[in-house]
């Protein structure tokens, strides 16, 4: 293992390296190979997206943010201290958030999607929309957007130099401080949503709530915790409870809340928080519940979307009715008197082609590209596995009868940060994979034909593919609580997991595993003939599809070379009439994915 991670971190060094054809480019090389860095951010910059999108990495591996984080875990009380300060730093004042007439949401897993629900609503209304979430899959501007869509590359230029000169303009009075990578894009993402003078801000959560940055908010219009569950846990507790104390922090004194169904644990802190801090809470119906003719259809696919639906429904029609109000700023506050059923109501035509028509790739979502079907899901906790595997295990039985033939299912797995991995894995036995396939986020390892050095890329949802155009790079994949994570720390991942599926199979393990890439350079390790472990997704991808896949079939990239006994296992693959693939584990990894799938989401 050493070994292979070894040989792996010198080609990334010699390739960077190469890669780096100025001055500029090679101070950048530095940065990204390093992986954490005190450096401040390249001297020289064109102030165009492209080093707009490197000066915010450079947020990302900055080594004294990472002494930040850790100083201010012990302190969380200062985390929003910080943020305050950051903000005033970028010229805004916590009151002017006042204006964006927020709906705030959390949870563990639907909160994303639950934003996604309701931002649709909202614009059909005709409302001019802003959407802040995270983590993107493919590109940053994905992160911040407006009446639905990413925010163009000239906007977010110009408003990213626009807040990055206030902040670096002021950091030597602050102990040369800058925000982190997350704080500074909600900074970002609030001038932006400002400046656009938008009628109302869908923000998600980004970790917890309490001491999350976002929740500088001080008078959202109405707030929303979608399912709880055990995620982060070395920032937020290791129970349910201490999860729900977290998450139940974005609550404000008469600001009115809604949750959906939780189990009894987590339901009554809410209870206790909503007391504590003075506001009411009301738990969302079940959707079968609401007054409409017929079931309601949603654009997305998956039985556990029907609660966020329903929690979209809540918060649309509160904010729908403050809005309304003669004057919405002598609503009277909701005080706490105890947890009550959320009101059923008849969802209006703008509301229910509002569920019908949204989208939120990378969640339940199936791609079809000739023999070769791909679904794939951000799954990244035991319970939405779960919810994954019952969608998968639900919409593939007709995939499989319209084939008309034989059906290969592979799986492409990976989780990053703290995530229990053998939990996941566990639950996807279930789905009776023919073969089992592991990789790091990181998106392509480009074999380069004249000097047969490798390249590589990481997965986009830490960077954007244009900041590449001068430079192949790699950095770390991060989550928000995992700054620094090296490229033997994500190979030892995978191949854990490729030894913890073996043992959920009942498979022996070989002594040693057996390199599979041709030349002797050891990229693909295998242990037995149906696991196999890839060093990028792009490798795995092309494996699995075969040729099949005419997306994946870029004469521009030079496929790595693979040794004839992995081609020969492969042999399934080719003779299917059909090929399943099931992406999930990480978001980050199916943003990865979609950046070769779907080529769109380049643009």
């Amino acid at each position: 293992m050493l070994r292979l991670s070894r040989v792996l971190l010198e080609r990334l060094r010699a390739c960077t390296e190469a890669s780096a054809r100025n001055r500029h480019w090679r101070k950048i090389a530095e940065l990204s190979v390093k992986f954490s860095s005190t450096k401040a951010a390249p001297r020289f910059r064109r102030m165009d997206y492209q080093d707009a999108v490197c000066t915010l990495n450079t947020l990302q591996t900055n080594a004294s943010a990472l002494e930040q984080v850790k100083r201010e875990r012990g302190h969380p009380q200062l985390q929003l201290q910080a943020m305050r300060g950051f903000l005033q730093r970028a010229g805004l004042k916590v009151e002017e958030l006042d204006r964006l007439n927020i709906i705030h949401v959390t949870g563990t897993k639907g909160k994303g999607s639950t934003c996604a629900f309701t931002e649709q609503i909202l614009r059909n209304y005709g409302f001019r929309t802003g959407f802040y979430s995270s983590p993107h899959l493919v590109q940053v501007r994905e992160r911040i957007r407006i009446n639905g869509q990413p925010i163009g590359k000239e906007l977010f230029t110009k408003y990213f130099w626009q807040v990055y000169r206030r902040l670096e303009e002021t950091k030597e009075a602050h102990g040369g401080s800058m925000p982190a990578y997350f704080r500074f894009l909600t900074i970002l993402a609030f001038n932006v949503f400002l400046q656009e003078k938008v009628d109302l801000a869908v923000i998600e959560v980004g970790i917890g709530g309490a001491y999350d940055c976002t929740n500088i908010i001080r008078r959202p219009w109405v707030c929303g915790i979608s399912s709880l569950g055990i995620d982060h846990t070395s920032i937020l507790g290791d129970t349910i409870e201490k999860i729900a104390w977290q998450k139940g922090g974005i609550f404000k004194l008469g600001v009115p809340a809604f949750t959906v169904k939780q189990p009894v644990g987590p339901m009554k802190v809410l209870q206790e928080r909503a007391e504590e801090i003075g506001c009411s809470l009301s738990v969302c119906p079940d959707l079968e519940e609401y007054e409409s003719e017929g079931s309601l259809r949603l654009g997305l696919a998956g039985h556990h979307q029907r609660r966020n639906a329903s929690l979209a429904l809540q918060l649309s029609h509160t904010w729908l009715q403050r809005h309304f109000l003669t004057d919405p700023a002598s609503s009277s506050p909701v005080e706490f008197s105890g947890v009550s059923p959320a009101p059923v109501f008849q969802p209006s035509p703008a509301m229910i082609k509002g569920l019908a028509e949204t989208e939120w790739p990378g969640r339940n979502q199936t791609l079809k590209h000739g023999p070769v079907t791909y679904f794939l899901d951000g799954a990244h906790t035991t319970r939405s596995m779960l919810a994954c595997v019952r969608w998968f295990n639900e919409v593939t039985p007709q995939h499989e009868r319209n084939a008309g033939g034989s059906v290969v299912r592979v799986l492409l797995f990976n989780a990053t940060g703290e995530r229990d991995c053998a939990a996941m894995l566990k639950l996807l036995v279930s789905c009776h994979f023919d073969f089992a396939v592991f990789c790091p986020n990181i998106t392509e390892a480009i074999a380069t034909c004249n000097a047969g050095k490798r390249c590589f890329q990481s997965s986009s949802c830490v960077r954007d593919p244009e900041a590449e155009d001068n430079m192949r790079n790699i950095q770390s994949i991060r989550d928000q609580q995992n700054f620094n994570v090296s490229v033997e720390n994500m190979l030892t991942r995978c191949l854990d997991n490729q030894q913890s599926w073996r043992v959920l199979n009942g498979q022996e393990e070989k002594p040693e595993a057996e390199l599979l890439i041709g030349g002797g350079l050891p990229l693909v390790a295998e242990r037995h003939s149906d696991t196999l472990v890839f060093p990028c997704i792009l490798s795995a991808l092309q494996w699995i599809s075969q040729g099949r896949d005419s997306v994946l079939s870029n004469p521009n990239k030079c496929i790595i070379p693979l040794k004839p006994s992995i081609n020969a296992k492969a042999a399934p693959l080719r003779e299917a009439v059909s090929i399943h693939v099931l992406i999930t584990g990480s978001l980050h990894l199916v943003g990865g994915a979609l950046k070769h799938l779907d080529p769109a989401l380049n643009s």
